[in-house]
């Protein structure tokens, strides 16, 4: 497979993600903190392998395998968060420290978000969608390099 076909392999599959996401976000799962930070280097892949198949500049696929590596690194993060494996981002999960007076404790609970990132809104083969994007932009990290080694 040539160069260029790899590429718009690579940046397509970034824009399914991508669009899958706002699918489901279309069905009601509304996206968590980490779900957003998922997207954007999803964004940027697509709008790289554009650079490339615009200018030819080849060597950018390391930019794109960057960017996938980057939002399978986030993936795997939200995925251990949703496991329960390491804590997530105070904004976006559950605990925190209930000292203090009632009117601190109301406080935080009023200003907890309603979509936590450590609880699992959807999965398919026991793997969430934070699971699934990490395998599935790894997958991509992969073709990404082969199309930068036959720049």
């Amino acid at each position: 497979m040539t160069s260029r076909r790899l590429i718009l392999l690579v940046a397509g599959g970034s824009a399914a993600l991508l669009l899958g996401a706002f699918f489901f976000q279309m069905l009601g799962y509304a996206p968590c903190k980490l779900c957003l930070w998922q997207r954007w280097p999803h964004g940027a892949a697509i709008l790289i392998g554009a650079a490339i198949i615009a200018t030819g500049w080849r060597a950018l696929a390391w930019a794109g395998a960057a960017a996938a590596a980057l939002t399978g690194g986030i993936g795997i993060y939200h995925a251990g968060v949703e496991q329960g494996w390491w804590p997530g981002p105070d904004t976006c999960t559950s605990g925190g420290d209930l000292a203090g007076s009632a009117e601190d404790l109301l406080n935080q609970i009023m200003d907890a978000p309603l979509i936590r990132c450590d609880e699992i809104a959807w999965s398919f083969a026991g793997l969430s969608m934070a699971s699934w994007n990490a395998i599935l932009s790894f997958a991509l990290v992969a073709i990404w390099i082969a199309a930068a080694r036959r720049a």
